[in-house]
């Protein structure tokens, strides 16, 4: 069996969220390589949501990857709900969710089905080119070659690197980052054999301005992507852990963290909530396969341990300043603005801010949440929360609380700010947002 002639294979991609649907929408652009030959490829773009799919086809993309009004669908992308659509596709690239479940173990559901499809799919397939199957999913090192390969030659009854190849290669998308997309970050490929790992390199050249590094193997791919969450995850804890040492010292973390950056090798990270699809659940999936071979993972989980316990640490600090202040929690008012998981960006998957919301909300406290970036719909259908998208004017609060330092909010001025907040209220600035002259409490 011979490979798929990359520049005019034809392609599914199975999952079309903030991986999937950029990958399909450069994969299916006309173009001409360097040696000018012309690339044309059928992509077909597959996601069981069909509300997901609708959007997109009227040119919606509310993961804002892709800004549809500007840009138009390439003509050889086509969007569907129906698995029937890629049965004769030679490349099947899947982009699923790869959370985590209530207990912080790895939930592979989607990704099991996925690989259940192409088995069912690969089953019925008569052709003479040779299949390949590509796992951009995050996964714990060994999912790939341990648990996708297996129910893929169980369904299909097929033999890997006999009658289809497979490799991996992590996405790296960096959610509301307009100045890292898909085309400008380094790409790590691996395949489940040197001739599979080679089609898969030159395979991603044509879409990948910033290049493309071969990993030795899949399960090197698979590691190098969950350790750049993990290290991500331990500079942010420890951030995280410094601000609180520096709360109980009296000083402002802010002026720390400016003084320290003052030297050339000092790492700029901050303190935050960490959440998402990536930084908050990666770590899990390599606790998860550290400890199924008989390691327990000490750091990891300390990390862990810290960032998810931000919220309450922030809220018990309100209720400090409030009391501190005389103004009672019952019946306050606050106002906090954001709710996603990360500035400039609409996901709400995993936000701490959620987690800090609902735990003031057992306070009886009068909240008010503004996001202009959030999905309202999503946030009160699954989590029965009200999001306004703009700050109501001409109403005052007795706290302020910058959860989320979208560039909206960094663009009020003082006055606007002035307006919002009581004469005995204060700031709770977690953003380092609001200007100094206000007097903003910032605890990180």
């Amino acid at each position: 069996m011979k490979f798929p002639d990359i520049n005019k294979c034809s392609v599914s991609i199975i999952g079309l969220g903030y991986v999937g649907f950029p990958l399909a929408f450069e994969l299916s652009k006309p173009q001409k390589r360097l040696n000018n030959i012309l690339i044309e490829r059928k992509v077909i773009g597959f996601d069981i949501n069909e509300e997901r799919i609708n959007e997109l086809n009227k040119g919606l993309d509310n993961t804002n990857e892709i800004d549809l009004k500007k840009e138009d669908l390439p003509s050889l992308l086509e969007l569907t709900s129906d698995v029937e659509k890629i049965h004769k596709c030679d490349v099947f690239i899947v982009t699923v969710p790869t959370p985590i479940d209530e207990n912080k173990k790895p939930d592979l559901s989607p990704l099991k089905n996925a690989c259940k499809t192409i088995g069912t799919i690969l089953k019925k397939r008569k052709s003479s080119i040779m299949p390949i199957v590509i796992y951009e999913s995050t996964v714990f090192p060994g999912a790939t070659e341990e648990i996708c390969i297996p129910i893929i030659e169980e369904i299909s009854s097929m033999k890997l690197n006999i009658d289809f190849v497979c490799g991996y290669s992590p996405e790296r998308i960096n959610p509301g980052d307009s100045d890292h997309k898909l085309r400008d970050i380094k790409k790590v490929v691996s395949g489940s054999n040197k001739d599979c790992a080679n089609w898969i390199l030159e395979f991603y050249k044509t879409i990948i301005d910033a290049g493309v590094f071969k990993a030795k193997s899949i399960k090197v791919a698979e590691a190098a992507k969950i350790i750049e969450n993990t290290q991500r995850d331990l500079n942010i804890a420890l951030m995280n852990e410094l601000a609180i040492i520096f709360d109980k010292l009296n000083i402002d973390n802010n002026d720390v963290l400016e003084a320290a950056a003052t030297k050339w090798n000092f790492l700029k990270f901050r303190p935050g909530l960490v959440g998402g699809h990536c930084i908050g659940v990666d770590p899990y999936y390599l606790t998860f396969k550290a400890e199924e071979i008989g390691y327990y993972p000490q750091l990891v989980l300390a990390g862990r341990k810290i960032n998810d316990n931000m919220p309450n640490w922030i809220v018990d600090k309100l209720f400090f300043i409030m009391n501190k202040k005389d103004i009672n929690i019952s019946g306050s008012e606050i106002l906090i603005l954001g709710i996603t998981f990360k500035e400039n960006c609409p996901d709400l998957r995993n936000s701490l801010v959620i987690n800090l919301i609902n735990k003031l909300n057992k306070s009886n406290m009068k909240i008010t949440i503004v996001d202009p970036y959030a999905d309202a719909k999503l946030a009160f259908d699954k989590h029965k929360l009200k999001i306004l998208k703009d700050i109501p004017i001409g109403h005052k609060y007795d706290i302020l609380l910058t959860a989320v330092g979208h560039n909206y909010f960094k663009n009020i001025n003082v006055l606007a700010w002035k307006k919002l907040i009581k004469n005995n209220g204060f700031f709770l600035d977690l953003k380092g947002i609001i200007p100094r002259e206000l007097n903003p409490i910032r605890i990180m």
